[in-house]
């Protein structure tokens, strides 16, 4: 049986999600389909890029994940489908499949999205999720080959993902990064990982004129309002506040400067 999983920007409010599965499911009734999540910030395609990341190698081979973070719907900007090692990505062609391309393992195909017997009969300007995207994912899942969906694509757009930069300051080594996401609690996902926390030392974080000592394993070893660092279950270092937000305490979003360092 296929998965077919679906991320955008449209929110739970107007059911636009549900509408999509609406018409997966016209055309493959039998599928399953997962939400990946519907609150990516509107129009960041950024930010749907690294969730789609983060998520996707949880999910079997063979999973269509269908990304709708599309400021340019309507325009001439491409809609595209892709093998991309084990997985399938359906979506705009705007960089939203960035990170699954930088983890692929196996071959990428991509074709756009030009044969509209694959798409709902009547296309709007402001709906592909409902009118491309998702019967074509539906076609996919149903046995359809992936050159059958449209024409050849030699490259796709890709964007330029954020990475921390060397750190030069007098008596001191490190990194300067970026936060790039804040989740429900408020922990703000920096774009270290585990290997720029040095395994010796205790290293320092700062942000937003605070600075934060050593890093944690769990959240227990902190004390409740503290500000702790920790390696996140995705690997990046987080930021976060015992029992509380980060976020909304430092006052910061997705985007806002970070600096690891560590004395010589």
């Amino acid at each position: 049986m296929k998965l077919i999983t679906l991320l955008t920007d449209f929110g739970l409010q107007d059911g636009y999600p549900a509408i999509m599965k609406g018409v997966i499911w016209g055309i493959a009734p039998e599928v399953q389909i997962a939400d990946l999540t519907h609150s990516i910030p509107a129009q960041d395609i950024l930010a749907g890029a690294v969730a789609l990341g983060r998520a996707a190698p949880y999910f079997p081979p063979g999973t269509i994940h269908v990304a709708v973070v599309d400021p340019g719907v309507g325009t001439q900007r491409r809609a595209m489908a892709a093998r991309i090692g084990e997985c399938y990505f359906v979506g705009p062609d705007n960089g939203l499949c960035t990170v699954l391309l930088d983890q692929a393992a196996g071959a990428i195909q991509a074709v756009q999205l030009d044969r509209p017997r694959f798409w709902l009969p009547e296309v709007s300007h402001s709906f592909h999720g409902r009118d491309i995207f998702a019967p074509v994912a539906a076609h996919l899942a149903n046995g359809v080959a992936l050159d059958e969906l449209g024409s050849p694509l030699s490259e796709v757009v890709r964007l330029i993902i954020p990475q921390p930069t060397p750190l030069a300051a007098p008596g001191r080594r490190g990194w300067r990064g970026q936060v790039m996401h804040v989740d429900a609690f408020g922990n703000l996902a920096t774009n270290f990982t585990r290997q720029h926390v040095p395994e010796a030392g205790s290293p320092r974080v700062r942000i937003a004129g605070q600075e934060i000592c050593g890093v944690a394993n769990t959240f227990g070893e902190g004390q409740p309002g503290e500000l702790i660092a920790m390696l996140d279950s995705s690997g990046q270092l987080s930021l976060c506040e015992v029992n509380g937000s980060a976020a909304r305490r430092l006052k910061v979003a997705a985007g806002e400067p970070v600096e690891l360092y560590w004395q010589d």
